[in-house]
């Protein structure tokens, strides 16, 4: 089922989320909220998507990046399925790109960001998951896990400036880095 995404505004996105109950994980329940999350992902075309978006505020994230019209440069990244994520960065070399947000419609802006991070959390079946990831996959994770604190990629921007509306982010905004000699 596709789930209704909360947009910025609503209570969820600005609220910590709490810890799901290990035991709760494999409940029928649970499995469904999971699946109806991927298809919600999917959906809407994200990479990303985090429970406060669903007006949920537990600690739990999906994404995946496979043949993405939004981002067909990027390597993929594999369907992966968090709960309860702790996040430690590797590298702290901020990488700044630009974003958007399924809960921030219409909007892309430039966010620095950790260039690699080691995420441990509970798996789509409770099982301890470890992952070490870089670049465009640490973003996503990065940008998933804000959610569950209560922040969106606004909330990282150092400079306002680079934020624009979607059709004039690809008119305008989005032009090549220049070569650097």
């Amino acid at each position: 089922m596709i789930l209704k995404v909360a947009r910025l505004g609503y209570p969820s996105l600005r609220t910590p989320s709490r810890l799901v109950p290990p035991d709760r994980i494999k409940t029928k329940e649970f499995q469904q909220l999971i699946a109806d999350m991927i298809e919600t992902m999917y959906e809407y075309s994200g990479v990303g998507l985090a429970a406060p978006q669903v007006h949920l505020p537990i600690q739990l994230a999906v994404l995946e990046v496979h043949d993405h019209p939004r981002y067909p440069d990027m390597p993929e990244v594999p369907l992966t399925v968090l709960v309860n994520p702790v996040v430690t960065i590797l590298d702290r070399t901020f990488v700044e790109e630009w974003e958007g947000c399924l809960s921030v419609p219409e909007l892309r802006g430039r966010v620095p960001r950790f260039k690699q991070l080691r995420v441990t959390a509970l798996g789509r079946n409770a099982e301890p998951i470890e992952i070490v990831a870089s670049d465009f996959h640490a973003r996503v994770i990065q940008h998933e896990t804000d959610h569950l604190k209560g922040e969106v990629y606004l909330d990282r921007m150092p400079d306002m400036r680079a934020l624009g509306f979607l059709q004039e982010w690809q008119r305008y905004l989005l032009k090549p880095e220049p070569e650097k000699k």
